[in-house]
């Protein structure tokens, strides 16, 4: 029996998410309720369109009913952090009714130092066992950040991430592509060959494609655009828009480039480069949750993905929080696919 990846855009049965609890991702707690109030408002917006479900640490059930409000499922599970995109499950099917969850190997966005995995190793199979599916396994260190599916057979990966020597070392890249698209349906692999400057400092993933590169819908994908040459991210996106633009996909069509200029802010608070990214959106059903940052560009981003998705209710949600910790909308929610 075949699965694969359904595309973001298709049909889902519910969101997970997984909520913020002490670790050294929030570090104090101003970080720590800040980063709570900003979870709670991305499952709001997208509780508007779908059922969410929210994993937190044994013992925070009351203190997240009540900054999450009626109607958001709250399950108690053992949680190192909060970004279930990564700790979650990827879920497959099979065309005729069938869902199954693929347990990547989750190893702390490979094994660094400040990271703690013990308990978000296990989360994918809990949140399969919740969801009631059974569990593909798989040997390769991969997160759901990391890739990303068009449905009709290809998947967009960063050579930092998949291949880094934190995850894969002793992986080629055809051996990592053939456990992809085993476990994914796809058939066609598009390799960036690295992620936002900002995505590499303390708590960065070291490369995700999520905040770079995402597609919209078959043949048309959107890429990160760093309009200030100040900015080390400025050469980076002029690398994704002439590489994208010169691939196929895995049907022949060649690629549309959607640029989406990044917002107007360089540096964050510390004097690091920010790696502030639209393409870290979630797609639910009827709506579009997106990042803003209080940023001139927020109403741009918005005008792109409104006319991307007419069919869609496009909500922004203030991401800076989320971002402090390393990563965006898209990082704490996963998707399950309705049969």
């Amino acid at each position: 029996m075949t699965f694969s990846m359904p595309p973001e855009w298709s049909p889902h049965e519910r969101t997970w998410m997984a909520w913020p609890g002490p670790n050294p991702t929030f570090t104090d707690d101003r970080q720590l309720a800040g980063a709570r109030t900003a979870w709670a408002e991305v499952a709001r917006a997208v509780h508007r369109f779908e059922p969410v479900t929210m994993v937190v640490g044994p013992g925070q059930t009351t203190e997240a009913r009540a900054l999450l409000g009626d109607g958001i499922d709250v399950v108690e599970r053992e949680l190192d952090d909060a970004w279930m995109r990564d700790i979650g499950p990827t879920f497959v099917t099979d065309g005729r009714g069938g869902i199954a969850a693929v347990d990547w190997v989750f190893n702390g966005w490979g094994a660094q130092d400040w990271a703690r995995w013990e308990h978000d190793s296990k989360i994918a199979r809990h949140v399969a066992d919740l969801a009631n599916v059974p569990v593909h396994s798989s040997g390769l260190v991969n997160e759901g950040g990391a890739i990303h599916v068009d449905g009709e057979g290809t998947v967009l990966l960063t050579e930092t991430v998949q291949l880094g020597a934190g995850r894969n070392p002793d992986w080629s890249r055809e051996e990592v592509e053939a456990e992809i698209h085993a476990k994914l349906g796809t058939e066609k692999a598009i390799w960036l060959p690295h992620g936002l400057t900002g995505d590499y400092g303390l708590y960065g993933t070291q490369g995700h494609v999520d905040i770079v590169a995402a597609f919209a819908r078959p043949g048309v994908v959107l890429v990160h655009s760093q309009q200030d040459p100040a900015h080390p991210d400025y050469e980076r996106s002029w690398t994704y828009v002439n590489l994208l633009s010169r691939q196929t996909d895995a049907r022949g069509r060649a690629l549309e480039v959607v640029e989406v200029p990044a917002p107007t802010v360089l540096k964050d608070e510390d004097g690091g480069w920010v790696d502030y990214s639209y393409i870290n959106h979630y797609l639910c059903n009827g709506g579009v949750v997106l990042c803003a940052f209080d940023d001139p560009n927020d109403d741009s981003a918005a005008r792109i993905f409104r006319r991307l998705f007419p069919e869609r209710t496009v909500t922004q949600v203030d991401a800076r929080a989320v971002f402090a910790g390393g990563g965006g909308i898209h990082c704490i929610t996963q998707q399950q696919p309705r049969p």
